[in-house]
């Protein structure tokens, strides 16, 4: 099993605080022999629907040397999990957890947004600080 991002337990509980119930730390995936580990499964409940809503998350600090090199580790993931759960998990919505700062910063540079939009990357964006969610990018 891979080692768990340094803003883990820091998503985990924004999740919590959010409402979210985390069913799977990590949420395992095996898929045409491959196997996978999205760092957080969750689900909430809704009152209205008898189903709920269930996501999964990839946390990602962008602590390194380079936001680009760890964009493109995150972006492949990205891609490549949300394959997976369209096989094994099709009701999940796939996440990548970003914190404030970098999405503030990095995320802001015009080429990053092109790539956001022509991928439809949904993001997470947290802070470190308050140990919450601070928007859901959709």
């Amino acid at each position: 099993m891979p080692a768990k991002d340094m803003f883990h337990e820091v998503v985990k509980q924004s999740l919590v605080k959010d409402g979210w119930i985390i069913t799977h730390d990590p949420l395992y995936l095996r898929t045409g022999g491959v196997e996978y580990y999205i760092d957080l499964g969750a689900e909430k409940i809704i009152a209205a629907e008898k189903n709920g809503e269930k996501i999964a998350v990839e946390i990602k600090s962008f602590v390194g040397l380079s936001a680009i090199s760890q964009f493109h580790t995150a972006l492949g993931q990205y891609m490549e999990y949300l394959l997976a759960l369209e096989y094994e998990h099709p009701q999940r919505i796939l996440y990548l957890a970003v914190p404030t700062d970098i999405y503030e910063t990095f995320f802001a540079l015009q080429f990053i947004q092109q790539v956001v939009q022509k991928y439809q990357l949904k993001l997470l964006i947290y802070s470190v600080k308050e140990e919450a969610i601070i928007t859901w990018k959709k």
